[in-house]
């Protein structure tokens, strides 16, 4: 392995966050059955018992997927012009994942998820429903940035979900918060636009689903702030946490 690829894998490795102490949860009451349409979701990740694994994260199934995704070349237009790939961090037991679209030129830099101004805007929205950046899970529907920031391809989305499927089973959250069209079109597997997406609840597996806008379209219009807080106030009540 050259020094690249070495670089590569670990910075994907500390992306996934294999190096936090998972969070127990403790934000509220547990979800009651969802009466809106339910998204089956994938199975649960099987993984073989390995000698030591309780004490050895080197078999943990989000570890395992990191090192995966990091010489994955599935697209070889993303593969040829990446920094790195953007696995996700965050807790391995996080209670919430939020989900955006994909890396940007910041995050491909870096290897992290939500680093640029999308993702300082999304720190400010976290830390205002009462949450630490550190206390939710991180990710994107793709692992690599696309060229010149362009919306995903549908072949390029193919690829990277039985990644991102993967990590929601690896980590079971109890709620998912889909940052704008791409990543809430991509998980429910719906063509409504996020206008009609917002103010509805759905399941993906076993996680209460919500749908708001993504950051980088609040920068470009900061008037619909108002309708982004309205739908974190609707998912924290749901957790019994007011703001």
């Amino acid at each position: 392995m050259n020094s690249r690829a070495m670089r590569q894998r670990l910075e994907s490795l500390e992306a996934a966050g294999v190096t936090q102490i998972p969070k127990s949860s403790g934000l509220g009451r547990q979800p009651q059955p969802l009466v809106t349409r339910a998204v089956t979701g994938p199975s649960r990740v099987s993984t073989p018992a390995l000698p030591g694994a309780a004490t050895d994260d080197r078999a943990h199934p989000l570890r395992l997927l990191a090192e995966e995704v990091a010489g994955c070349t599935r697209c070889a237009e993303l593969a040829a012009t990446r920094t790195n790939t953007v696995f996700g961090v965050g807790p391995r037991d996080a209670q919430i994942c939020f989900f955006g679209e994909a890396p940007g030129a910041d995050e491909d830099a870096t290897g992290e998820p939500f680093v640029g101004r999308a993702g300082e805007l999304l720190t400010k929205i976290i830390e205002a429903c009462h949450l630490r950046r550190e206390d939710v899970y991180i990710l994107n529907v793709l692992k690599c940035r696309p060229p010149g920031n362009r919306t995903p391809l549908p072949d390029e989305v193919a690829h990277c979900r039985g990644y991102f499927e993967r990590q929601f089973a690896a980590i079971s959250p109890e709620y998912i918060c889909c940052l704008g069209t791409t990543a809430a079109q991509n998980l429910l597997e719906t063509t409504e636009p996020i206008g009609r997406l917002r103010k509805r609840w759905f399941t993906y597996g076993t996680a209460k689903v919500i749908c708001t806008y993504h950051p980088s379209y609040l920068l470009r219009n900061p008037a619909a702030k108002r309708d982004v807080w309205d739908d974190m106030k609707v998912m924290m009540a749901d957790m019994g946490v007011e703001l």
